[in-house]
């Protein structure tokens, strides 16, 4: 259950924001600036372990399912993966359960959403036969040097 104060009631009374924090999560709202997250690091510790044991699990799971079961699986919850060619999809699906597993250890999650992202901009290219074709005819003019950056 997250709770929401708006900031001067944590500047007012911050013990009763506490006491809500030690219940469950406070969203902090602020006039002039993102909102804030107040929670507790135990809580936060338990919710960190448990996807580093997903993660865990996961990649036991893809060690041991034929990976076009894998493929498949993913292809349920990433529709857009169906444009991606065969072995690019066991490429996205090695990717995802690496940066799953990374994400989930390090507790930062931008990688995953990196991969994911970047594997839908490849699928994108690939579901538009021509800008497929534009980008993959050889290159025969030589456009210079490349400044520095």
């Amino acid at each position: 259950m997250i709770t929401e104060v708006q900031w001067s009631e944590l500047q007012r009374d911050p013990k009763q924001v506490a006491r809500l924090a030690d219940v469950g999560d406070v969203r902090v709202r602020r006039r002039d600036g993102a909102t804030l997250l107040l929670t507790r690091e135990d809580r936060l510790h338990g919710q960190t372990a448990g996807a580093v044991f997903a993660a865990r699990a996961l990649r036991s799971v893809l060690r041991q399912v034929p990976h076009d079961a894998v493929a498949r699986a993913l292809l349920d919850e990433y529709p857009w993966s169906d444009h991606l060619p065969t072995d690019a999809k066991s490429e996205f699906v090695r990717d995802f359960a690496r940066a799953f597993q990374a994400s989930a250890e390090l507790g930062e999650w931008s990688s995953l959403n990196r991969v994911v992202h970047e594997w839908r901009n490849t699928a994108y290219v690939y579901a538009d036969p021509q800008l497929v074709e534009q980008l993959t005819k050889p290159i025969d003019t030589d456009f210079g040097p490349v400044p520095e950056p």
